[in-house]
């Protein structure tokens, strides 16, 4: 026998699996795992899950979000090295948003509520048709969102997903940004230099990543703060104590207006203002990101298993404490049962005042925001005749209708904002917070049964009518109002529920007899110029108050009914709690035990999975890309 023949046999030369592999398989069999057991406990809620994770990932979804003016827009068109293509510095932005797709034929398309094909439109339509400064077609609804086909070379490798601002005056379009958070792969959250996480950015951002499991921070206008370190050091600070699973999330200081400038200058003296924006590490890291799109959906998956898991917890929680009922339950149960009764007969009346209050105070706020729109508007145009010349004299019918428009598609945004306050402040008075949860279950469906079988009020316009006034169709909010932090009775913060007011959007515009008057009269002549402004915008005026008053008519008769019935229901559901507390009594002591006792289990044996996903999620933050050196952050806690 050969020395080859007694030597050992070749060792396994195969290499050990990349990191990256490893982190898959982990994850495969986290979700496989999870899933399964998931199924067991709640099939309905696994059903969805099943479907989010059946969902194809062509080519990761990177969703910006952030609080308004934080330069979210302009960071968005930076990273696609397009200055302006996203519609930048819009005093207030329509609630859509706009998603960035690659295609070397550019163009976009509007997804319209009620309309099943998309609109298409060019480039230079995404101002129009993507913030309140444009104006739509006559009767057109804003779109939900907007679909933009460009061939910038990131494009290649992401979508990119430009959001409304999440929180303050502009909080409702927090709803239009998380369904744009629904389809994301990975969220890069915008915040400023200029002032710390403000409370709706960090409500948006613990509820957004509910579904999401990774966030990359960009930290905008680094080049007019020199002490951004220090507003950076804060930030961190607070998601170490509000979020802290996002306490070695990467943070990216950027400069949106350096970049820009450099595309105006010669490349070779480009060079230094690009490397002090910043940009290109913050591209880097989204590309990197990008590349692991399959793992980050799965991450995504397990991410919802446990938010799952924790809801069914504190199910199992309150089961167990129905197990051993207090016998002053019943009694209180009875008591309240008694308490709602009476309160029906005797207090509808005080009900009704309050809503009638409500109703009246921001029907007065509604009122007194429309009066300075006015005369903002006013004075804005009396400038430009005093200062404009022939030409601008001659545009200015066409400049007055885009106007009024705009000012319709933003007081539609100031009445669902107010319109929804009415229903807090006023629901806050009727129910206790506790009987809030149960109320709002079926309250959306009767208003939006009670709003939407009304008849619809189209502004009706004689030949000499200076505005022309519509209703541009059913506006309906949301629906996902579950932004924690709306006050401790605030509805968008009860049991996941938000409430949903659904309102007729106002169309306004010029008249045909408007543009004729102008023509005969007022082509060259300023003083009757200024004297048609103030006629026209006298009478849009009228019309618009006249449209509130009755926009809030319709809102108090909905809300009325939806009371009445909600009463009913809560009746009916204390009627169920009181028979339930009177079954558990008339139990032996020793079955509530032995029920108890299973439910334990079964909460140990959840708690188990909880912490088993924990831990894979934990090991998957390596997937994360690295931040700058001068951002980094000591490790986190796990």
């Amino acid at each position: 026998m050969t020395s080859t023949e007694n030597a050992a046999p070749p060792a396994n030369n195969k290499k050990p699996p990349s990191p990256e592999a490893a982190l898959g398989k982990l994850l495969k069999a986290g979700v496989d795992g999870s899933l399964a057991y998931l199924r067991k406990i709640d099939p309905d809620a696994a059903a969805d899950v099943d479907t989010e994770r059946r969902r194809e990932v062509q080519r990761p979804r990177i969703v910006v979000v952030g609080e308004t003016k934080r330069g979210k827009s302009s960071l968005t068109n930076m990273l696609m090295g397009v200055p302006n293509l996203s519609p930048v510095d819009a005093a207030v932005a329509t609630a859509s948003y706009l998603e960035f797709t690659h295609n070397t034929q550019h163009g976009a398309r509007a997804y319209v509520p009620g309309r099943e094909d998309p609109i298409p439109l060019g480039l230079g339509d995404l101002r129009d048709w993507g913030t309140v400064l444009g104006r739509l077609p006559d009767g057109m609804r804003p779109p939900r969102r907007i679909e933009v086909h460009h061939s910038a070379p990131l494009l290649q490798f992401l979508t990119l997903t430009d959001t409304p601002g999440t929180g303050g005056l502009d909080s409702m379009h927090a709803e239009v940004a998380m369904d744009a958070v629904e389809r994301a792969t990975a969220l890069l959250f915008v915040v400023d230099s200029s002032s710390p996480f403000s409370k709706p950015e960090m409500n948006f951002l613990i509820e957004a990543s509910k579904k999401v499991n990774f966030v990359l921070f960009a930290l905008t206008k680094v080049d007019a703060y020199p002490g951004w370190r220090t507003i950076l050091a804060d930030n961190k600070g607070q998601l170490q104590t509000h979020a802290p699973r996002f306490g070695s999330a990467p943070w990216f200081p950027v400069s949106a207006r350096l970049a820009e400038l450099a595309m105006t200058l010669p490349k070779d003296a480009a060079g230094e203002l690009i490397r002090e924006s910043r940009i290109a590490e913050l591209q880097h890291a989204l590309i990197d990101l990008a590349k692991k799109g399959h793992l980050l959906q799965q991450a995504n998956v397990l991410r919802s298993v446990r938010s799952e898991y924790i809801r069914i917890d504190q199910e199992l929680g309150d089961r167990m404490k129905a197990t051993d009922p207090d016998p002053k339950d019943a009694e209180r149960a009875k008591e309240e049962r008694a308490q709602v009764a009476t309160r029906k007969r005797t207090e509808s009346r005080q009900w009704s005042l309050a809503l009638s209050t409500e109703t009246q105070r921001a029907r007065v706020e509604a009122t007194t925001r429309l009066r300075s729109y006015m005369t903002q508007l006013q004075e804005q145009f009396m400038e430009k005749i005093d200062k404009g010349g022939r030409g601008d004299i001659s545009d200015l019918p066409a400049e007055v209708d885009k106007a009024l428009y705009a000012l319709s598609v933003r007081l539609s945004h100031d009445l669902e904002f107010r319109f929804r306050k009415v229903g807090e402040r006023v629901l806050a008075q009727v129910f206790h917070p506790n009987e809030l949860q149960h109320v709002l279950r079926g309250l959306n469906a009767k208003l939006r049964h009670a709003l939407g079988t009304k008849p619809r009020r189209d502004g009706g316009n004689g030949d000499g009518a200076m505005v022309v006034m519509s209703s541009a169709g059913m506006a309906m909010m949301a629906g996902r109002g579950a932004m924690a932090g709306a006050g401790a009775i605030g509805l968008a913060g009860v049991a996941g529920a938000g409430l949903v007011i659904p309102v007729i959007g106002i169309g306004l515009g010029l008249a045909a007899g408007a543009y004729m008057i102008f023509k005969r009269k007022s082509m060259t002549d300023k003083v009757q110029a200024r004297t048609w402004l103030r006629e026209v915008l006298g009478e849009a005026r009228a019309a618009l108050s006249d449209e509130i008053m009755h926009r809030f008519t319709d809102l108090q008769y909905a809300l009325t009914l939806a009371l009445d019935e909600a009463i009913e229901r809560r009746l009916k559901q204390l009627d169920a709690h009181i028979a339930n507390i009177d079954k558990s009594l008339a139990e032996d002591k020793a079955e509530r035990a032995k029920r108890k006792a299973a439910l334990n289990t079964e909460r140990e044996g959840l708690r188990a999975r909880i912490k088993q996903v924990d831990e894979v999620l934990v090991r998957v933050r390596a997937l994360a890309p690295n931040a700058p050196a001068d951002a980094a952050d000591a490790p986190a806690e796990a």
